[in-house]
């Protein structure tokens, strides 16, 4: 049985952690291969591959997820 690494999570530099509102997205990408995204209000990861993180970060630097008024 081989050992699962764990996920190092960083915070991104943007956040500015404030104790009476704590919200903050979490990146981790030290496991090859994957990306884990955490939520520092509950905890919550979410799983992508390193390609699917890619294409995320392509299209939200092209605009495709802002959102209109």
């Amino acid at each position: 049985m081989s050992e699962r690494t764990e996920f190092e999570f960083h915070t991104s530099s943007v956040c500015v952690y404030n104790n009476a509102d704590p919200r903050c997205v979490e990146v981790a990408t030290n496991v090859p291969g994957r990306v884990a995204v955490r939520s520092s209000v509950t905890g919550r990861t979410v799983e992508f591959t390193s390609v699917e993180w890619a294409d995320f970060l392509t299209g939200a630097k092209l605009g495709e997820f802002d959102l209109s008024a």
